[in-house]
C-alpha cells in the first residue's frame, strides 16, 4: 500500500488518484521526480464504489493500456466486468507503488509568490513547483430542481449511487436519461424483471459489432481515436455531447430501445419536470429515437466507405431496420403519486466544480482553459478531462498519451527550476 510521505515539499504535487494521477505518477516516478498524489477516498475510488455490480466496460479489454501495465489477460476483445476492473487497477498500483496519501481532500490550490503552488488539504499543507488535476471532469451529481417534490414514498437515487436492482424496493421503476448509465442501468432493471419507464433524451447509439468486427477495432483501424479535439468537426463543441451507447454486457451487444419497447419498457421523451406529481415528458420520443439512429448509421457508413477504400474483405451487413415505432399517442405523462412508482433513477450526468482552483484559467461555467492539459498559468495541469485532446483522453484507452505529453513538460519546467533555484523541491 502507498506509504505516507515524510515532508510537504514535492517537485509535483497529483490531486486525484484515479487512472489519470496514477498514470501521470508512474511517469514521474520513472523521471525521478519528487511528488504525491493526494486522493480523497482511496486509489481507484470511481471505480470501487461509483459504478453499478454489474457494470463492465464498453470498450474492449485490449484497449487497456496504462502506462507500463496494458492489458494482460486471456479476453483481450471481452469486457472487463466492474471487479476485473478493480483488480487491473489494483494491480497497477502493486507494479509501481505510487507515492500517495489517501483519505485527503484538497481544499484549495493557490500560487505562491515563488511561482510554485501552496495545497491546502485535510492533512495540513503542502507546497509543490507544479500541480497536476487529475480529478476528471465529473464531479457534483446532477439531480433536476423539481426532485423534492416527488412524494415521500419514492425513492430516488443518482446513477452514481445505483448498484442494484435488490437496492430498489418492490415495484415499478423510472429511469430519466439516456446516456451510458441510463440506459445501462434501464438494462440492468428490465433484466431482472422489473417494470421499468425510461425518458429518452437525444443521446446517439452505436453499433457494438459491424460487418465482422467491434466496431472499437474499425474505428481504431480508421484512426478515429487519434483525431485530436481541434480537428474534430464540432471542436470544442464536442466535450459537451453525451457519449453514443453500447453495452460490453454478456460479451457485448447493442442497447436498442426500441427491442426494450417490444419487451414491455414504456418509453417518454424528454424529462420536463413534475407538477403536481405528476411527472411531464415531451412530445420528442420518435425524434429523438430516429436521431440515436441515424447516428448509428452514420458510423456503419463510414465503416462501409473504410472497407471498400482499402479494398478490405469483410462480410456483408444488412442495414438496421426499426424494430418499433411509438404511438401518435404516447403517454407524455406518469403519475408518480398512484403508487405504482416505487423508485426513480435519475441519470442526468454531473457538474464539474474547480472552484478549490484560484487560478485565472476558467471560462465563465467554470471549465479550464487548457491546451492539451497545459494552463497559461505556468505549472499548473489537468490530466483525464473528456476529450481533453482526444476522444480517449480520461478513458484507459487515452490517457497514456495525455499523460506522456504532460509529464515531458513537467519534466522541462522541473529541470528550469532547479537550474534557476540550484535545488529542487525536495532538497
Amino acid at each position: 500500500m502507498p506509504r505516507e510521505p515524510q515532508n510537504n515539499h514535492y517537485d509535483v504535487l497529483i490531486i486525484g488518484g484515479g487512472q489519470a494521477g496514477l498514470s501521470i505518477s508512474y511517469l514521474l516516478k520513472q523521471q525521478g521526480l519528487s511528488h504525491l498524489i493526494l486522493e480523497k477516498n482511496l486509489l481507484g475510488h470511481a471505480w470501487r464504489s461509483e459504478r453499478w455490480d454489474s457494470f463492465c466496460l464498453v470498450t474492449p479489454n485490449w484497449q487497456c493500456t496504462l502506462p507500463g501495465y496494458p492489458y494482460q489477460g486471456d479476453d483481450p476483445e471481452g469486457f472487463m466486468v466492474k471487479d476485473d476492473i478493480v483488480a487491473y487497477i489494483d494491480g497497477y498500483i502493486a507494479s509501481f507503488g505510487p507515492p500517495a496519501l489517501e483519505g485527503v481532500a484538497v481544499t484549495g490550490v493557490t500560487r505562491d509568490a515563488d511561482g510554485g503552488y501552496q495545497i491546502a488539504s485535510s492533512a495540513g499543507v503542502f507546497h509543490a513547483g507544479q500541480v497536476v488535476i487529475a480529478v476528471g471532469g465529473y464531479h457534483t451529481p446532477i439531480l433536476p430542481s423539481d426532485a423534492a417534490q416527488l412524494p415521500a414514498g419514492v425513492l430516488q437515487l443518482h446513477s452514481s449511487d445505483y448498484l442494484n436492482p435488490a437496492q430498489l424496493p418492490p415495484g415499478e421503476v423510472l429511469v430519466v436519461g439516456t446516456g451510458q448509465s441510463g440506459c445501462q442501468i434501464a438494462e440492468d432493471l428490465h433484466l431482472a424483471g422489473r417494470r421499468v419507464h425510461l425518458c429518452v433524451g437525444d443521446a446517439p447509439r452505436v453499433a457494438r459489432r459491424y460487418r465482422g468486427k467491434d466496431v472499437v477495432k474499425w474505428l481504431d483501424e480508421m484512426a478515429y481515436y487519434d483525431l485530436p479535439v481541434d480537428k474534430h468537426p464540432l471542436g470544442a463543441g464536442v466535450r459537451d455531447k453525451t457519449n453514443h451507447y453500447v453495452t460490453g454486457r454478456d460479451g457485448g451487444r447493442d442497447i436498442d430501445l426500441r427491442k426494450f419497447a417490444l419487451e414491455g419498457m414504456q418509453l417518454y421523451g424528454r424529462y420536463e419536470g413534475l407538477r403536481d406529481g405528476v411527472a411531464h415528458f415531451g412530445a420528442d420520443l420518435r425524434a429523438n429515437l430516429d436521431g440515436a439512429d441515424a447516428v448509428y448509421r452514420k458510423i456503419n457508413d463510414s465503416i462501409d466507405r473504410h472497407i471498400e477504400t482499402h479494398g478490405i474483405d469483410a462480410p456483408p451487413q444488412a442495414p438496421y431496420t426499426p424494430l418499433w415505432q411509438p404511438a401518435a399517442d404516447a403517454p407524455a405523462t406518469l403519475d408518480m403519486g398512484d403508487g405504482k412508482i416505487a423508485a426513480v433513477v435519475w441519470c442526468i450526468g454531473f457538474r464539474t466544480d474547480f472552484s478549490w482552483v484560484d487560478a485565472p484559467i476558467f471560462d465563465q461555467r467554470g471549465y479550464p482553459h487548457h491546451d492539451r492539459g497545459i494552463t497559461a498559468q505556468p505549472g499548473l495541469y489537468f490530466l483525464g478531462l473528456p476529450w481533453q485532446y482526444t476522444w480517449g483522453s480520461g478513458r484507459f484507452s487515452g490517457i497514456a498519451r495525455d499523460a506522456a505529453h504532460l509529464a515531458e513538460r513537467i519534466a522541462q519546467v522541473a529541470a528550469v527550476n532547479e537550474r534557476k533555484y540550484g535545488v529542487s523541491a525536495t532538497s
